[in-house]
């Protein structure tokens, strides 16, 4: 792992970071009822994928640090989940290429 000296180094890290600020912009727009439903589901599985990264690279065994990345998996795979319905019911379009 030349030219890595923390986490923040990880571009996965920095690609999850991303994300993260995506969806924090993302649902500004969506209605205040959804606040504390939709809104926080997202913003809360988006943190996660870097916070799990970012903790995991910390630990001290590989074991430990492929743990973490397989919870940021399961983040990433929730994270997926909310956005899909949230276009399906309408509070979102996905954006076209």
């Amino acid at each position: 792992m030349s030219g890595i000296n923390d986490f923040k180094d990880l571009k996965i890290w920095q690609n999850g970071m991303d994300i993260a600020e995506k969806c924090y912009f993302l649902t500004k727009l969506f209605p205040k009822d959804e606040l504390y439903g939709m809104v926080q589901q997202i913003r809360r599985s988006a943190v996660s994928i870097p916070a799990n990264i970012a903790e995991g690279y910390g630990r001290r065994y590989t074991g430990e640090y492929l743990r973490f990345l397989n919870i940021a998996q399961g983040s990433i795979n929730e994270l997926e989940t909310h956005l899909i319905l949230s276009e399906r019911v309408g509070l979102c379009e996905k954006k076209k290429k």
